[in-house]
């Protein structure tokens, strides 16, 4: 497609900044999530692909600035801030900046910024679909295994523990967030897809389990 201003220079720019990210938000989960953008964007022809494709490139712009914090600062109401600086310095129309910040400030999964227009919804479902099925499995225990969590842990230590504590396991994230993800997508294409991937990381977790305590029981909250 063509873009407004200089996508190629945008890309490098992101990349480099990406590249100091965590590996699980790195430059490698961008591209997914752009994967995941392209796919529902066949679903709504209406929606303005410019905008999703670089609300969906820049919606972790300011994860590296959430990791030095350990949380302290919200990535998406950051990014939706430097957004249009960074947009309008690569030639982009500033009507078109504030379109994506719009989407980036409100792609975050814990925000109380709800999406408000198709484009960022759309951006909204591809990152999360980046959270389940397999991508999501290895990506919920590279998180884990930087912050130097155990392998797995019962039900009640993962949800007793704190984020980036030694109990912050892969299964303590599946417990609190990812298996709610799929009645939180914003698309009905998008909800179809969690759907699927969902299923399979159950099946996963209810293997852990088998493996590591003898029963699934553990999947019970």
């Amino acid at each position: 497609m063509n873009y407004h201003g200089d996508y190629h220079r945008l890309l490098d720019t992101v990349k480099a900044k990406l590249d100091t990210s965590g590996s699980c938000h790195d430059f490698d989960h961008t591209l997914r999530v752009m994967n995941n953008a392209e796919k529902l964007l066949e679903y709504y022809p209406q929606a303005d692909k410019e905008t999703v494709m670089l609300a969906a490139l820049l919606h972790d712009i300011a994860r590296p600035e959430e990791e030095a914090g350990k949380g302290k600062c919200c990535h998406a109401e950051l990014g939706g801030k430097m957004v249009p600086e960074l947009l309008e310095a690569h030639g982009f129309p500033s009507d078109l900046a504030q379109a994506v910040s719009r989407a980036v400030s409100t792609h975050r999964f814990r925000s109380k910024n709800e999406p408000e227009t198709l484009e960022a919804e759309i951006v909204f479902d591809a990152d999360k679909l980046d959270s389940l099925g397999a991508a999501g499995i290895g990506r919920a225990f590279l998180f884990a295994g930087r912050e130097n969590a155990r392998l797995h842990n019962r039900a009640e230590e993962a949800l007793a523990a704190d984020a980036y504590s030694k109990d912050d396991t892969a299964f303590r994230e599946y417990l609190v967030k990812l298996q709610y993800l799929p009645r939180r997508m914003r698309s009905s294409a998008g909800r179809k897809m969690a759907v699927s991937r969902a299923a399979f990381m159950a099946d996963f977790f209810e293997q852990l389990n088998l493996e590591v305590y003898g029963n699934s029981d553990n999947m019970q909250k």
